[in-house]
C-alpha cells in the first residue's frame, strides 16, 4: 500500500560524519597527552560536541512525539477531487488491522548496544593513558637535598669540580656533576654559584676550558655518598666537546648551538655545609658572582627555549 498523501516515508538514517569527528577528537586527546595539554582540551571539546551531535542524530526519530497528516489546501474534500467523505460504515478500511508491535524493537536494542559497547572500550582505552598521564601530578615529586660537605671545602673565587649521587638509593648510575664557585658573602649569607654541566643543546656534558687540577682532588664522606671535589680554572669558561657550545664562566651561552645558559642547582646552607636542591633553568644571566641577577624558569628539556615567542613552540614539561 503507497502512503497516503501527508503520510510521513519510512526513514531511514542519513549518512553523519558526526562518528568521524568524534574519533578525530578522541585522536587529538590521545596525541595531546604526549605533545601539550592544550591538544587535550581542543580534542576534548571535539569530542564532546561531535559527540552530542552523533547522539543526538541517531536519536531524533525517537524524539518526535507528534507526527500529523497534512491536510491539502482546501480540507480533505479537495484532497479528493471534490468528491463527499465515505461514511465510515461503508467501503473498505483504510489501512489494514495493526499487527500487535514489538515494545522494544530489535533496532533500539542493537543501537543502545553499540553505543554502549563503544563507551566501554574508549574507557578501557583512555582511562589507563589518562591515569598513568595525570597521577604523576597529584603525587608529591619528593626530592631529597644532596649535601656536599662543608663550606670550607670551596675556596672563595675559585670553581671546584663536584661530583655526587644525586639519588643514592640508585647507586653510581645517578651520579651528577656540577662546577660549583664560592661568590662570598651577599648581605652576610653565603653565595654560591652552581652550574650544571648538562648542555642547553642536546644535554652533553661540558668540560672546563682550562686545567684541572686531579692532584688536589678531596673525597669527601656524607650521608648521601661520597662526593668528590676537584678544583678547576675554567679561564675561557665551559665548552661542549659534541656540537662545540660554549659558555662563560656565569653558564651564558657565547658560541655553537645552545638557546639558553646553562642551568644552575638551589643551594642551601645547612649548619655551615652546603647542600643542593633542585635544578632551574635561566635564560641569561646578567652580571656574574654573588652579585648576578638572575630570572629562575622551571627545568626544561635541553634545546627548548624558555622565554621569547619560541617558548610557546614547546610542550608543557612534566613535573620533575
Amino acid at each position: 500500500m503507497e502512503p497516503r498523501p501527508g503520510e510521513d516515508k519510512p526513514h531511514l538514517p542519513p549518512p553523519s560524519l558526526w562518528p568521524v569527528g568524534f574519533a578525530i577528537g578522541v585522536v587529538c586527546i590521545l596525541v595531546g597527552l604526549i605533545i601539550s595539554w592544550a591538544a587535550v582540551a581542543v580534542g576534548a571539546a571535539v569530542t564532546v560536541i561531535f559527540g552530542f551531535l552523533w547522539v543526538r542524530d541517531v536519536t531524533s526519530e525517537y524524539r518526535r512525539t507528534d507526527v500529523g497528516i497534512v491536510e491539502a489546501p482546501g480540507g480533505p474534500e479537495s484532497a479528493r477531487g471534490g468528491a463527499p467523505p465515505i461514511p465510515a460504515h461503508k467501503g473498505e478500511a483504510a489501512m489494514p488491522e495493526p499487527e500487535p508491535g514489538e515494545r522494544f524493537p530489535r533496532s533500539v536494542f542493537l543501537e543502545n548496544a553499540t553505543l554502549g559497547l563503544g563507551a566501554v572500550i574508549g574507557g578501557i582505552v583512555t582511562v589507563p593513558v589518562l591515569g598513568f598521564a595525570i597521577a604523576p601530578m597529584f603525587q608529591h615529586q619528593h626530592h631529597e637535598e644532596i649535601d656536599l660537605g662543608p663550606i670550607t671545602n670551596f675556596k672563595e673565587g675559585d670553581f671546584v669540580v663536584a661530583t655526587f649521587l644525586s639519588n643514592p638509593s640508585e647507586g653510581e648510575i645517578s651520579r651528577r656533576t656540577a662546577y660549583v664557585r664560592n661568590n662570598g658573602f651577599l648581605s652576610g649569607k653565603p653565595s654560591f654559584t652552581i652550574l650544571s654541566n648538562r648542555c642547553a643543546h642536546l644535554g652533553c656534558p661540558v668540560q672546563p676550558n682550562g686545567p684541572v687540577f686531579d692532584t688536589r682532588k678531596v673525597d669527601e664522606k656524607t650521608k648521601d655518598g661520597e662526593v668528590s671535589l676537584t678544583p678547576t680554572l675554567p679561564a675561557g669558561g665551559f665548552g661542549c666537546p659534541c656540537h662545540g657550545g660554549q659558555y662563560d664562566t656565569e653558564g651564558n651561552r657565547t658560541a655553537g648551538p645552545p638557546v639558553r645558559a646553562l642551568d644552575r642547582y638551589e643551594f642551601y646552607i645547612r649548619n655551615g655545609r652546603l647542600a643542593l636542591g633542585h635544578t632551574y633553568s635561566v635564560s641569561k644571566v646578567v652580571g656574574s658572582g654573588a652579585s648576578a641577577k638572575i630570572k629562575k624558569y622551571r627545568a626544561t628539556d635541553p634545546g627548548e627555549h624558555v622565554d621569547g615567542l619560541e617558548q610557546l613552540f614547546y610542550p608543557l614539561q612534566p613535573p620533575h
